[in-house]
């Protein structure tokens, strides 16, 4: 066994033994101090002991261990520790039963999970998430622009389970909550910058100014820069997996009476990104063949009944690399490739008043927007080509003109508004939250599919689609021809663009809730709410495979097309009790319902629609501290029903004028079953040594559902959702004079996952090490501090297939509801991708 093959093992059985129940246990291990407390970045204990953690998940600032929701904390320490830039770093595993994964086609679009809630397609306009994203308390309507650089954090919250009640809508699996620093009103701030492998380097700075005329004023500005993993071989064109993140916020508070204060920010974000390369991971292996079905098994679509398969796989196009076990540092066929671009901004107003001690009224107002422009070619020769229905291949040889390589273009433009009023307080013996929510929002997309290179069998020459190019009788290249012509374009560029889907989505959301707790005795806490929402949303089809709807109304009518125009209302109630069993340990039962709005689906040639999917869920829970305050067990176990799920049917449909990805969201029958256990436990065993385990076990079973075209019985999966997962971390800080000598190693496994709804294929099981060593508090210039550290994430370069598409090795969809024959002639291979690899650098940060 090799060294670094004996130190995982090591790691892991760590990890595994320490996991005994399901939770954060990065919050517990870098606990929040209290909001007046929260300057410093390194939260240390008090005599040996664990601080207290804040949290705000009730609309309240409570300490952790008495707040009866399971609940993971991750202070702005321990996203230093992990090199966290973007939410994207919490994939790896920092809490157990949060998922996160990037969408194929771009880094930005972040499809988020909890608790097996997790939708596999939200980029749609009129499709939700299922686990809400909020940042300052403002709910972000879209998954796109997730990705982009994060400012100067406090903490994230990651609320478990449905949060329908304070949170609302689209809360079923939880709630991602992202605090950022207020202005303090006093002179501080801090500049950072390092560099890293790949050409990488960083750089942040917060600067918060001292109180002028009654205004206290924080800036923060960040910028984030990776070069390519995976190097495209085609001059002159980006890489793969590469980011370039700029950002920057303003604060101003004001105190314009005594009992209010009122905070105004705005930010605005800038992402450039490629995706991760997708690699050809085998060849053919289901073994397809022409004959019949019952001989070839493994050669099966789900939800068909085909008898025979007919046709011939595809030849590989030369040059293409076949490699499923390693992650390509180059690509096979250079292919263009541009960056996707994200531009998010944002206006906040905060207005808090204590009005008396009874009660303290909020107006959380919020204009914000993102701005994406997709361009993915991450596939390369590995997704099914589109051929010219004249061409042939001979002799096992792929004909002149050949076109090949999707490249996958899409732009969405989103606008919300939201308003909140909230009153808190307390009277007597109850704790009372009551509020009214609005929320309008706005958003378009348009997508298109041209192919980028096409291949020329007479000089074994492969070439780049003209941007503007068609191709016609002969293979002839030739360019200018616009939309609407006699022939398919081929390019890429707007105006040349055959238009696969473009749609806008206009939503309406009004609430009113209210929840309240009864502090029956010091030991007794009864909670109750309710929330009522009614949702409007409004949804057209402009473009469907090239077809204007808005003009051709004829095609529209015969492709069955009928306007996206729904109301929903639902009430969603929730109950909790809970007891001190003593100081220390404290129990709960929980009671609590989550929602998520229906929409319809852009990807198909109806527009059809969908229905909202409902959770109830059922959940017992303890928090403990022992030791003397210097170990924390809290444990957690739930069973979550889910009805009407939204599952999506996904292939890729070649056809004579192009590849169409086709998603149609269903609602399955009959009940969704989601069942868990977690747990997290934090021990400091001496003075300045952290150790931290986390477990989270999930068990998810969707019913079959009857595919209605054909009859047959149809098995679906919750995506990117291990049944294990576990992670552990070592924090230790040895004193050397003034300064501290810090050193973090956290592992993170996650057991093998489905990608798509529709397919029982796994991505990889995956064991993630990340490290940093860190001397802080050294002196310079009088009262300033410097940091310098060493970072490194997947340290030992673990290679492992987080997204694994067996689309192209299946036989097609089927062109009829009779239809008993799969044609396999675009059958391929499995393709997907591995995950990022080592990165490791230096930084440097100046506190002053």
């Amino acid at each position: 066994m090799s060294r670094s093959s004996y130190i995982k093992s090591l790691l892991l059985a760590g990890v595994t033994g320490m996991a005994l129940a399901p939770a954060p246990v990065l919050a517990q291990a870098q606990p929040v101090a209290a909001p007046s407390q929260i300057a410093s970045d390194d939260p240390t204990t008090d005599g040996g002991q664990l601080s207290d953690i804040v949290v705000t998940a009730t609309k309240r600032e409570t300490n952790l261990q008495k707040t009866p929701i399971a609940i993971n904390v991750l202070t702005a320490t321990a996203l230093q520790d992990r090199h966290v830039q973007s939410l994207y770093d919490l994939a790896d595993g920092a809490v157990p039963s949060l998922r996160v994964a990037t969408f194929e086609a771009r880094q930005s679009a972040l499809t988020i999970g909890i608790r097996g809630i997790v939708p596999l397609d939200a980029n749609q306009p009129a499709r939700e998430q299922g686990v809400g994203i909020y940042i300052d308390g403002v709910y972000l309507g879209r998954q796109h622009g997730l990705n982009a650089a994060l400012f100067d954090i406090e903490r994230i919250e990651v609320l478990k389970g449905p949060q329908g009640t304070l949170f609302g809508r689209n809360t079923e699996g939880g709630a991602l909550s992202l605090v950022t620093r207020a202005p303090t009103g006093k002179f501080d701030g801090s500049v950072t910058a390092g560099i890293a492998n790949y050409g990488g380097y960083n750089g942040a700075l917060r600067l918060d100014l001292p109180e002028t005329y009654g205004v206290s004023l924080k800036l923060d500005g960040v910028v984030q820069y990776q070069g390519p993993t995976t190097k495209n071989t085609l001059a002159g064109q980006s890489g793969f997996n590469y980011f370039d993140r700029r950002g920057f916020k303003a604060t101003a508070r004001i105190k314009p009476v005594d009992g209010m204060t009122a905070d105004f920010s705005y930010d605005n974000g800038y992402d450039a990104n490629t995706p991760f390369y997708s690699q050809l991971l085998n060849y053919n292996p289901n073994g397809c063949v022409a004959g019949t079905q019952a001989a070839q098994p493994r050669c099966f679509l789900p939800g068909t009944n085909y008898t025979t398969l007919t046709g011939t796989v595809k030849s590989l196009i030369p040059g293409t690399i076949v490699n499923g076990t390693s992650r390509q540092k180059t690509t096979d066929i250079g292919v263009p490739q541009q960056p996707s671009i994200d531009k998010t901004h944002g206006f906040t107003s905060n207005i808090r008043w204590n009005v008396s001690p009874e009660i303290e009224l909020r107006l959380i107002s919020a204009w914000r927007g993102v701005n994406s422009t997709q361009w993915d070619n991450s596939g390369g020769a590995h997704r099914v080509p589109v051929l010219n229905p004249t061409n042939v291949v001979v002799n096992g040889q792929l004909a002149n003109g050949t076109l090949f390589s999707r490249y996958s273009l899409a732009d969405l433009h989103q606008n919300q508004f939201s308003q909140e009023f909230q009153a808190v307080g307390t009277v007597g013996q109850i704790d009372y939250v009551a509020g009214l929510y609005y929320f309008n929002e706005h958003v378009s997309d348009d997508a298109a599919t041209p192919n980028s290179n096409f291949y020329n069998a007479t000089t074994g020459v492969i070439s780049i689609v003209d941007p503007c190019a068609t191709v016609t009788t002969g293979f002839t290249i030739v360019g200018g021809l616009p939309v609407g012509g006699t022939t398919s374009p081929a390019g890429s560029q707007p105006g040349c663009r055959s238009i696969d889907r473009a749609s806008e989505v206009w939503s309406k959301s009004y609430a009113g809730y209210g929840q309240a707790t009864w502090n029956a005795t010091d030991a007794i806490h009864l909670t109750l709410g309710g929330r009522y929402t009614r949702d409007h949303k409004r949804g057209v089809l402009h473009f469907s495979r090239n077809i204007n709807y808005d003009i051709n109304t004829a095609a529209a009518a015969t492709n069955g097309y009928t306007p996206l125009d729904r109301t929903w209302k639902r009430f969603n109630p929730m109950a909790t009790l809970a007891y001190d069993a003593s100081d220390n340990v404290h129990v709960y039962a929980k009671y609590a319902t989550g929602y998520r709005a229906g929409g319809a689906s852009s990807r198909t040639a109806n527009y059809l629609p969908f229905n909202p999917e409902d959770v109830k869920s059922y959940e017992i829970g303890m928090k403990s501290d022992f030791w003397d305050h210097r170990a924390r067990l809290n444990l957690a176990g739930y069973i979550m029903d889910r009805k009407n799920s939204q599952v999506d049917i996904s292939s890729i449909q070649p056809t004579a004028t192009g590849n169409f990805n086709n998603l149609v969201t269903i609602n399955a029958p009959g009940i969704t079953k989601i069942r868990g256990i977690e747990a997290d436990l934090t021990v400091q065993p001496v003075t300045g040594l952290t150790l931290t385990a986390g477990y989270a076990y999930t068990y998810t079973k969707i019913p079959p559902v009857l595919i209605t075209s054909t009859g047959v019985l149809q098995d679906f999966f919750i995506v990117f959702t291990p049944r294990n997962a576990a992670n552990g971390a070592i924090d230790y800080v040895m004193p050397l004079n003034d300064m501290d000598l810090k050193f973090h190693l956290d592992g993170n496994y996650a057991q093998s996952t489905q990608a798509f709804d529709q397919f029982a294929t796994h991505n990889d099981a995956s064991f993630i090490v990340n490290g940093r060593v860190a001397l802080s508090n050294i002196k310079v210039g009088g009262s300033n501090q410097l940091t310098i550290s060493a970072w490194v994430r997947n340290l030992f370069d673990t290679q492992y297939i987080f997204r694994r598409d067996p689309s192209n090795s299946l036989p097609a969809a089927p062109t009829s509801a009779t239809a008993t024959a799969g044609n396999i002639n675009n059958v391929l291979g499995d393709y997907g991708n591995f995950n990022a690899p080592r990165t490791y650098g230096l930084e440097a940060s100046v506190k002053f």
